[in-house]
């Protein structure tokens, strides 16, 4: 199992050094814009690496939106950045579920996500895998309840996507962490991924603030747990100051 975090963009091979950690994941692009991500400086030396790379998508994408002026950009940025991850050796690409607006109906966003990886697939599919994120907020999100989950996977499991868990979101939406691996297997079948954060904020908060795994509003020892049933990459999206004490202290559980 390979244990690493969320890291800044420049150099994030001397970052994992920084951490000790054998995954990095970063943005190729400003999180906040939609700008296509332009080549990375370190490319090559990324996709030598030992070290495993991910990347994460802009925040500002959402596939689901009934919304032309946002879902077409969405699904342009989703490639972009597949193709863009692939240069740098990454396992895949994480995307968030995205949301339709209180006013619409969720199944419109569903059945956008299908139409997209329906017709990705067709065209040779992403140049490197899509995980699909839990997300924290949002009465109409694709993503937050594991019921919406459920629906999504539906309409998009048989394309082949990926299953990225955050524990933080998870938490969140108010969904038990004790089980929280075995739920989300039953419904994707899968678990390519996990964000492994405590949160600042109480169960069912709707919040996604992230605290350092020792400082959260969750036991360390269930976010443990949650690693060592999930069985699949681990990246911290905790602050950076104490993302190497994450890393030990999951090592140190899981017996790495």
């Amino acid at each position: 199992m390979l244990i690493g975090a969320h890291v800044r963009d420049d150099d994030p091979l001397a970052a994992a050094a920084e951490r000790g950690a054998e995954i990095v994941q970063f943005f190729l692009a400003d999180p906040q814009g939609w700008k296509k991500p332009q080549p990375h400086p370190h490319a090559e030396a990324l996709a030598a690496a030992e070290v495993a790379t991910v990347v994460h998508s802009p925040y500002v994408v959402n596939v689901a939106s009934p919304n032309n002026r946002i879902r077409i950009p969405s699904r342009k940025l989703v490639v972009q950045h597949a193709e863009a991850a692939k240069a740098v050796g990454a396992i895949g690409l994480v995307v968030h579920g995205g949301h339709v607006t209180k006013d619409e109906d969720p199944a419109v966003g569903v059945d956008n996500w299908r139409k997209f990886v329906e017709r990705q697939q067709d065209e040779g599919g992403f140049a490197v895998p899509v995980f699909i994120e839990n997300t924290a907020g949002g009465d109409n999100a694709m993503a937050r309840k594991f019921d919406a989950l459920a629906r999504l996977w539906d309409a998009v499991g048989e394309f082949g996507v990926g299953f990225c868990l955050d524990t933080c979101h998870a938490f969140a939406a108010g969904e038990d962490l004790v089980d929280v691996v075995d739920r989300a297997k039953a419904i994707t079948g899968r678990i390519d991924l996990v964000h492994l954060n405590n949160s600042r904020d109480e169960f069912d908060s709707a919040r996604d603030r992230h605290a350092n795994v020792d400082s959260g509003t969750i036991e360390p020892a269930v976010l443990a747990a949650v690693c060592a049933a999930a069985g699949a990459p681990v990246v911290v999206e905790t602050p950076a100051e104490g993302q190497a004490a994450d890393i030990a202290f999951l090592r140190e559980k899981l017996g790495r």
